[in-house]
């Protein structure tokens, strides 16, 4: 079944999720790999085919080896790839978009407290937001990822 293009039927709805979109890839001081980092790990949870294909291939172009980005999923299992902040913010990058099971509880916001100052977080937070938005209207209208099968 085709779905809508929400981008042509509601363009003002656009334009506003793009903004914020703007804001937290070149509005704040959160490092670029990070931000793709988080986008790509909320994508991963939410199952969003077209976002992951996307942020894989701006964590490539940020240098990121391909050995690495293929463990994102597993992150817990190979910390050493990944620094201190990355694993903070993968960390509470999956308290807050399993926020129905976990309630973004005390102890994960003191870690990702203790990774970052109070206005990095409320970025951080908003780049989480941000991404799990996109990811219900690229789910929920089936946008394609670029990625083509072999001929």
């Amino acid at each position: 079944m085709q779905r809508a293009n929400w981008f042509t039927v509601s363009p003002e709805g656009a334009k506003a999720v793009g903004g914020l979109h703007h804001y937290v890839t070149t509005g704040t001081a959160l490092p670029a790999r990070l931000v793709h980092l988080v986008f790509l790990r909320v994508s991963q949870i939410n199952g969003c085919a077209h976002c992951i294909d996307i942020h894989s291939r701006d964590l490539l172009e940020e240098g990121m080896p391909v050995d690495t980005l293929v463990l994102v999923p597993t992150w817990h299992e190979a910390p050493w790839l990944f620094s201190e902040q990355e694993r903070a913010a993968l960390a509470w990058a999956e308290e807050v978009t399993r926020v129905s099971e976990t309630h973004a509880s005390d102890a994960a916001y003191a870690a990702a407290a203790a990774a970052f100052s109070e206005k990095d977080l409320v970025d951080l937070t908003l780049v989480i937001a941000t991404m799990n938005a996109l990811n219900r209207l690229g789910v929920g209208f089936r946008m394609k990822p670029r990625a083509r099968a072999a001929a």
